[in-house]
């Protein structure tokens, strides 16, 4: 088969000759995941997926069809082309398409790739996950370690052509201490640009050091809180807030609570999404990818947009389609919250505390819970973010600035729009952390956050009842 930078431009064309005039895009894309999963300290699976997918989009006659398949032949190319053709005679008019990218749209310059990544091997990845282990110390881990290296290609009938190349890799462990009959996990997680980035021995020290800190917690009352989230934890906030909130379909259908202009999270607050530091160009539909501020000091100032849910709302598409938008509509995928200091690196500290960034806002909680991770988090309400779910991985009591002993997980029910509104962002961290999403997902998100000190969260009771 050819490759992806030249199988666009081939579909595009068949699918001419069997439908004269057509309005024709593909995207195909291939992705290359490896991962590394580990257990009981020793790894125990390294897989490997090599896939071509193929995307395609027809407007004919008034009417839009679209349909996708794994390329291995050219027969999945001949089966797919015919399958949105026949499709597209049947479909219903389609009165809001929104045209293709004009073929003299921006070609941003693709970001440079590592190479040390886009060629990790088992062995590179089994290095880290060895730091890992070795870094906690005794404690039984369990975890991922996983690189991706996708390459794409995109052309329409208008004779745009763009391609585009991107890798990214990630860590997600834990380490488990056993007390008294009880297993207590600590967690760690990191997705920085490079696999040279991950430093396994410092991520398990962490994740030891906060499940030894877990020792012998008991409940607390339900109640309201100040919390101190770590990255983690404000990776789930900011993932539903950008998809209930920012996301363009959302905001179409009314269901956001999204008032571009307004004053509405707290002035601490400023929030992008920024698909082009891992290498995301354009998007499904052939549009530039974008630096896209969502928030500024507070103040709602930008929504993500296809093609589609841009010609609703009368502004220009931001480069958000992607596979799947058509349902979910366009999300932003690479949010970077902007931290409150230097790039520099956070040191290392003792205790639960992931680092001295963290351990800075503890200092300024008079009584509040240190929380390292949020989940089975569930949506309530839409229009205000209001979600339910369970702390995890780590959970502390702080008094006057220090952390003074474990607690069991709690579960809470929160609007997320309440919880960081004006007057609740009591302090936000200097350094932020790069977040892994999804394990399995080659696009999966991947989130820059800080530590956020927040004035209230609304415990509702144990996880046990």
């Amino acid at each position: 088969m050819n490759d992806q930078r030249q199988l666009p431009e081939e579909v595009v064309q068949r699918v001419r000759d069997v439908l004269p005039g057509a309005e024709v895009t593909v995207q195909v894309d291939r992705d290359r995941l490896s991962l590394t999963r580990f257990a009981t300290s020793v790894i125990h699976q390294n897989v490997a997926e090599d896939t071509t997918t193929a995307r395609l989009v027809v407007h004919h006659d008034g009417r839009t069809a679209t349909g996708t398949t794994t390329v291995a032949t050219q027969d999945d190319v001949a089966g797919l082309v015919e399958r949105v053709r026949d499709a597209v005679g049947h479909a219903p008019l389609d009165p809001s398409w929104p045209g293709l990218t004009s073929a003299d749209a921006d070609r941003p310059r693709s970001a440079e790739v590592d190479l040390a990544t886009a060629g990790a091997t088992p062995r590179d990845r089994a290095e880290v996950v060895r730091g890992f282990v070795e870094g906690a110390d005794g404690l039984e881990t369990a975890g991922y370690v996983r690189t991706v290296h996708w390459t794409g290609g995109f052309a329409s009938s208008n004779g745009r052509v763009v391609v585009g190349e991107a890798t990214e890799c990630g860590l997600s462990g834990i380490a488990r201490h056993e007390a008294d009959g009880t297993r207590w996990d600590g967690l760690a997680r990191l997705a920085p640009l490079s696999i040279a980035e991950l430093d396994g021995e410092v991520l398990g020290a962490r994740a030891a050091a906060k499940a030894r800190a877990m020792a012998g917690a008991e409940e607390l009352p339900a109640g309201a809180y100040e919390v101190v989230l770590e990255p983690g934890a404000v990776l789930d906030l900011l993932g539903n807030l950008a998809a209930h909130g920012y996301g363009g379909r959302a905001v179409e259908e009314g269901r956001s609570f999204v008032r571009l202009g307004d004053q509405q999270l707290d002035p601490a607050l400023t929030l992008l999404d920024d698909p082009l530091e891992v290498g995301r160009t354009y998007d499904d539909e052939g549009t530039p990818a974008r630096r896209l501020p969502l928030v500024e000091e507070g103040r709602s100032v930008g929504i993500a947009t296809d093609r589609r849910t841009a010609a609703a709302l009368g502004v220009e598409s931001t480069g958000h389609s992607a596979h799947g938008g058509f349902s979910w509509g366009p999300t932003p995928l690479h949010l970077a919250l902007q931290p409150s200091g230097d790039d520099e690196v956070a040191e290392e500290v003792d205790g639960p505390a992931a680092d001295s960034s963290v351990a800075s806002l503890v200092a300024g909680v008079e009584r509040g819970i240190l929380v390292t991770d949020f989940w089975y988090t569930r949506m309530l309400d839409p229009r205000s973010v209001s979600f339910t779910g369970l702390t995890r991985n780590g959970t502390w009591l702080v008094e006057d600035g220090v952390v003074t002993r474990p607690v069991s997980n709690f579960r809470f029910t929160q609007s997320y729009v309440d919880a960081l509104a004006a007057g609740q962002v009591r302090g936000v961290g200097r350094t932020a952390t790069p977040v892994p999403g999804d394990t399995y997902s080659a696009t999966s998100p991947r989130f820059s956050c800080p530590a956020l000190h927040l004035g209230s969260w609304n415990f509702t009771g144990g996880a046990s009842g």
